[in-house]
């Protein structure tokens, strides 16, 4: 193939060897960019090279000459490698997402840096062995439930179980939900949606890996009302492994060293009231169920339900059951 002079493919393919090749620590002259062109067939000399840095400067890409003046490299980013990594770290950490998906958008975001550094994210990736999903549409379904929240439609579904033979089943012999979506949350590592029943007239929550053949009807989405203060912060805060229960506000006395749990649950908003110099308690909002109970159980004794009454009743009820079995 005869060598072109086309200045406009030669820009470009400038512009990607220096945003795949070079950072502080690696560079490329102008005699460098000339030999990268010559292998696409474009004629190139210096002036075309100064000139077309001017450009991707100008075009408001970091190129940045050398303080000895022996090259180019480009410095910010889109993406700087700590937040790179951050995202790689949470593609890998999601169990919604299947290892062949994780693989793929980890390489994805790996084209959003040199490949000196894309080296780095690849050591530190461990997908294999990790919990993931066996479903792969899970990637599409999110799409799916974007579209019908952005068209204001409700969607069709069927909700799985899984089996002691570890096969996901359909629920209620295969007959289709339909709700209203109106929020994606992450919880646990899982993906859930947040939607409106209005069969039920309440807000429910679906594990989005477990719903399946989703699809959008012509309906238009109901729940306004319900949705119009819908805080998804509160929800998750008082909601444990999105198992939904009655909504209390629940009084919890605690020694000092668990504060930190508090905080971590609830919030630093929460109100910690001290009380002897060695506990303190505080009012939460939470919806009781028995993940609720196991949680607090899991603190162990430096954690007590004070009120309300019921509650702390409730609690009592739920021990008992599980000292039965031993």
């Amino acid at each position: 193939m005869a060598k072109v002079n086309n200045h406009k493919l030669a820009l470009l393919y400038m512009m990607r060897e220096l945003l795949l090749t070079t950072d502080e620590e690696h560079s490329l002259n102008a005699t460098d960019l000339i030999r990268v062109l010559e292998k696409y067939n474009c004629e190139a000399d210096r002036r075309t090279i100064y000139s077309n840095i001017e450009v991707l400067q100008a075009f408001g890409i970091d190129v940045i000459k050398k303080e000895n003046g022996q090259g180019y490299y480009v410095g910010a980013r889109e993406f700087e490698l700590p937040e790179l990594k951050l995202l790689v770290d949470a593609v890998q950490s999601s169990k919604f997402i299947t290892e062949k998906k994780s693989r793929e958008l980890i390489g994805k975001l790996m084209q959003l840096t040199n490949e000196q550094k894309a080296k780095q994210l690849n050591r530190s990736v461990f997908i294999r062995n990790r919990m993931k999903t066996g479903n792969e549409m899970v990637y599409y379904n999110v799409d799916t439930l974007h579209e019908a929240m952005n068209n204001g439609r409700r969607i069709e579904f069927k909700y799985g179980e899984w089996t002691t033979g570890k096969k996901l089943a359909e629920r209620k012999g295969g007959s289709r939900y339909v709700v209203s979506p109106w929020a994606l949350t992450w919880d646990d590592e899982n993906y859930y949606l947040i939607a409106f029943d209005e069969a039920a007239g309440i807000i429910k929550h679906y594990r989005v890996d477990k719903m399946l053949h989703i699809s959008l009807t012509d309906q238009e989405r109901a729940g306004q009302e319900a949705f119009r203060d819908f805080d998804l912060a509160a929800f998750s805060r008082k909601t444990f492994g999105m198992f939904g229960g009655r909504d209390e506000d629940v009084v919890l006395r605690c020694t000092n060293n668990l504060v930190g749990v508090i905080i971590d649950r609830f919030g630093r908003e929460v109100a910690v009231v001290p009380e002897d110099g060695e506990h303190f308690h505080v009012r939460v909002k939470v919806a009781v169920s028995t993940q609720f109970y196991g949680w607090v159980t899991g603190i162990g004794a430096g954690m007590e339900i004070l009120s309300p009454a019921q509650v702390r009743s409730e609690y009592r009820e739920y021990l008992k059951e599980i000292l039965s079995k031993y």
